[in-house]
């Protein structure tokens, strides 16, 4: 099966919106009173479900056209890249294993203490388990779910060349429908058998791999339907739209209790979970992202701007860099203080993001110099 697509050309909107994410997911991470608003603020919807997709669809967009050309290539480079982002996750594990460990542990800082409880508890099996990517501690689970599905992606993109993309979106969903029932557990059960690691299924990561590959599975599918200019939304007819509309204000009422006791988000349970993005997250999802598409001028016009259009180049170093500023803010709460509030805050944000700017800067500054230095130079004119 080959696809021809046209010139790929850079979307800088699509940058600008995993910076937007960046910025959404560091407000929320920090631990400041800020945190409550922006936690979840258009229904039962995450920076990391953002953050997530928009790093798929960019990875299909990319590689998609590339892999028509130079399929050893592209699961080369896919297989650089997540060692790589491994590398970066190992050094935050390092720093969180020695640093942030040894002064939570002295300074009896009980919010790092709670994060590390584990690895304080059996240090051992949490580094080995660590490595394996099977122990991931709060606020260090994301790397890892993003190492294990780039790893998969070369394969994913290579079958849809193949096979085409309906048969790999059904599995997708069955794996996702599996998750609802439990499939996690069987499988986590299993490792521990195999592996002799008694890592309690808790401290795996808060995400559901098997729910959250779907989210991973449809923004490849997105991407590199993007690649060869097809979107689904598109066709999608404006009475949908608005469906989706009103459901989407409904999910915010939702969110806020304002539709009564048994529409909360404690009476649905489950079925919004975010862990394992529940039957109605999902529904919340696709009207959120029909209603997005469909108000995408105005979207592309608010998000294409500094310092979302740099964060979003930039999205690695930028990521990394948010989760340091957040174990700081941890290392500064105290007792049963679970906020900052006050000038600490304001500070605290405040140099997080003028960090988080710098280091965006010094990156994508950085890959213009390499990417300078590697074009062959101009030809001397002819005399």
């Amino acid at each position: 099966m080959t696809l021809h697509l046209p010139k790929l050309e850079r979307r800088p909107e699509l940058d600008a919106l995993r910076g937007l994410f960046l910025v959404w997911m560091t407000l929320t991470h920090l631990p400041t009173h800020m945190s409550d608003f922006v936690n979840q603020p258009f229904g039962f919807i995450s920076s990391a479900e953002g953050f997530v997709f928009m790093s798929a669809l960019l990875v299909g967009r990319i590689y998609i056209y590339e892999m028509q050309h130079d399929e050893a290539g592209v699961h080369f480079k896919l297989l650089r890249r997540t060692l790589k982002i491994y590398g970066y996750h190992l050094l935050l594990l390092f720093l969180a294993f020695t640093v942030a460990a040894a002064y939570a542990v002295h300074n009896h800082r009980a919010a790092i203490t709670n994060l590390l409880n584990f690895y304080l508890a059996h240090p051992g099996t949490a580094i080995l388990g660590s490595l394996l990517l099977l122990y991931c501690p709060p606020l260090l689970d994301i790397l890892p779910m993003y190492v294990t599905f780039l790893l998969f992606t070369p394969i994913i993109l290579s079958l849809s060349i193949r096979i085409g993309w309906k048969k790999i979106l059904a599995a997708s969903m069955l794996v996702w429908l599996l998750a609802q029932f439990g499939l996690r557990d069987l499988v986590h059960n299993w490792i521990v058998h195999i592996t002799h690691l008694h890592i309690p299924l808790q401290e795996t990561g808060a995400f559901n791999l098997f729910a959250w590959q779907a989210v991973w599975i449809i923004g490849l599918w997105l991407g590199a339907g993007l690649a060869r200019d097809f979107i689904p939304f598109r066709y999608i007819p404006r009475p949908a739209v608005i469906a989706c509309f009103v459901i989407s204000i409904l999910f915010i009422f939702i969110r806020y209790g304002w539709l009564g006791p048994h529409l909360t988000q404690q009476a649905l349970g489950l079925q919004l979970d975010k862990w394992q993005i529940g039957p109605l997250r999902v529904l919340n999802l696709i009207c959120f992202s029909v209603v997005v598409y469909a108000s995408r001028k105005y979207v592309v016009k608010a998000v294409s701007r500094e310092p979302f259009l740099t964060l979003g180049k930039a999205s690695l170093h930028v990521f990394c860099a948010h989760l340091f500023f957040v174990f700081v803010g941890l290392a500064l709460l105290y007792g049963e203080v679970a906020q900052l509030h006050g000038w600490t805050a304001v500070i605290l944000v405040t140099v997080t993001f003028v960090s988080l700017i710098v280091v965006a800067i010094r990156d994508v500054r950085r890959r213009h110099a390499k990417k300078n230095r590697a074009k062959p130079p101009n030809p001397a004119p002819a005399v």
